[in-house]
């Protein structure tokens, strides 16, 4: 009898499923290379276990002549070693790579204060889109950039925004543009007055 439950116990524990992506262990350091900028390191393919690790994001930003040195102010630990940063991979460009889209939060009410995205060109990473006008996040969407910008009145408090813009573009000719633009204006009463045309 205990020969069998020994072998029952060894048969389930052979068929025990793994964890998906986190068999592969953490991402390294070198995933995207080191301090990358829009001219400098070899560029990766980005995988998705990459993800969990926003180190090289950060690397990605701080090293980045483009991105100006407030942003880079913010771009700092929120707790212990935890950077304020959503980072995103996907096929915006069309490249030899994923592209990657970097938001930088402040730590205290993780509103946007930056948005970027990175191509993969001859072996680097290129920054070919920012937007530093705060409260600003970028995401992608069915091959689309997709760029949210809440827009405050004087009065407003941080959770009631005056209005909302989202802008999208289409990389096209080898640069981002503009596709279509929605606004949402917020009234008092929680109506809501929305409005979207294509640019064109």
């Amino acid at each position: 009898m205990a020969v069998v439950v020994a072998l029952a116990l060894f048969v389930s524990g052979c068929a025990t499923g793994g964890t998906g992506a986190r068999d592969e262990g953490p991402a390294h350091d070198d995933a995207m290379g080191s301090a990358v900028s829009s001219s400098l390191a070899p560029a990766a393919s980005p995988s998705p276990s990459a993800v969990a690790d926003p180190a090289e994001a950060v690397r990605l930003v701080k090293a980045d002549p483009e991105v100006s040195a407030e942003v880079k102010r913010e771009l700092k630990p929120c707790v212990s070693d935890g950077y304020p940063v959503d980072v995103s991979y996907g096929d915006l460009t069309g490249g030899p790579a994923d592209d990657i889209v970097v938001n930088v939060l402040s730590c205290g009410d993780q509103v946007g204060v930056g948005s970027y995205v990175y191509r993969e060109q001859g072996g680097a990473y290129h920054n070919v889109f920012k937007a530093e006008e705060p409260p600003v996040y970028a995401e992608i969407d069915r091959g689309y950039l997709v760029v949210t910008k809440q827009v405050y009145a004087k009065d407003d408090a941080l959770s009631n925004p005056s209005s909302e813009n989202v802008v999208s573009y289409l990389w096209t000719s080898g640069r981002f543009v503009l596709k279509y633009r929605t606004r949402t204006d917020y009234g008092n009463l929680g109506g809501e007055d929305e409005s979207a045309a294509p640019d064109g």
